[in-house]
């Protein structure tokens, strides 16, 4: 993760993602939307959402990409909406916390326009943040590419079969894995379904892909981490009839009997704002308790 000072592109081009069907969030877009107007900023809504008055929609990718900033209002589910809306192109995320947990959207809702009128000086840093590249190789020849910031996941979804999948790294078989799923995870994925699943947190500067069994038919079986300069390979063995594909909580595909999914580090990283000083442990401790000794009295 390498982190430096924001620079914004000059175009005053803002876009704003929030919550989907929260009246909360729809407020707060109307509200900022006209602080940035006041600032002569031109602001913009994504095509799925009720759009804010005095905004433009946005069609296409190619848009997005035209962006100065993208300010997120939601939980971790609408920043990773934001970042598949932006394809991989090189626009920073400003993320607040209207959700859960919000390890994505880390700054508080509370402070949204004071955070926003630091980052418009250009007062935050960016975090570049490693995604995955994944290419779905099919039976049938054809190639489909998808790309995640938290992870990629093979699982069994609704069928009551275990998956069977064989596992291959810079071309070596590492192991076969019976299991109701496997999770592909980023370090910044680390911390989401890879951590609820028994995988460890892995710090985002650490250049690495974790790979975590769900619920492995095995005792031996433990997640694995790989290094990010090599290839992954998954292909699903003839004992599995079919599972699904999830990127980064959304299933994009089903699979079949040797269909393969290849995955490596993405050639673009994800932008991410934050505050300097920003310190991961601490919000591991804010979000998870990290550290945190319970005492129960009797």
């Amino acid at each position: 993760m390498k982190e430096r000072k924001l620079t914004l592109k000059t175009n005053k081009r803002i876009a704003i993602v929030y919550r989907l069907h929260s009246p909360s969030a729809v407020r707060l877009a109307k509200k900022l939307t006209i602080r940035l107007k006041k600032k002569r900023y031109k602001v913009f809504t994504a095509p799925e959402q009720k759009q804010i008055p005095d905004t433009q929609l946005l069609i296409s990718s190619n848009e997005l990409k035209e962006m100065a900033l993208v300010i997120v209002l939601g939980g971790d589910g609408t920043y990773l909406r934001a970042v598949r809306l932006l394809r991989g192109h090189s626009v920073p995320i400003l993320g607040f916390n209207m959700g859960f947990l919000g390890f994505l959207t880390a700054h508080s809702v509370d402070d949204v326009f004071a955070t926003v009128d630091q980052t418009l000086r250009n007062k935050m840093v960016v975090h570049s943040r490693a995604r995955l590249q994944a290419y779905v190789h099919l039976k049938s020849g054809k190639k489909i590419p998808f790309a995640a910031l938290n992870d990629i996941v093979i699982e069994r979804g609704s069928f009551s079969q275990l998956i069977s999948t064989a596992l291959y790294f810079d071309g070596s078989l590492v192991n076969h894995i019976k299991a109701d799923g496997l999770i592909i995870s980023s370090p910044t994925g680390s911390t989401a379904y890879n951590l609820a699943a028994g995988g460890p947190i892995l710090h985002p500067e650490v250049q690495a892909i974790v790979v975590t069994a769900v619920a492995p038919h095995s005792l031996t079986s433990r997640p694995l981490i790989f290094p990010d300069n090599k290839k992954l390979v998954l292909k699903l063995n003839q004992l599995t009839s079919v599972a699904h594909l999830i990127v980064d909580g959304q299933k994009v595909l089903e699979l079949s009997q040797e269909d393969e999914v290849h995955i490596s580090r993405s050639s673009t990283d994800h932008l991410m704002l934050r505050v300097p000083g920003h310190n991961f442990f601490k919000l591991l401790k804010e979000k998870l308790k990290f550290g945190d000794r319970y005492v129960t009295g009797a």
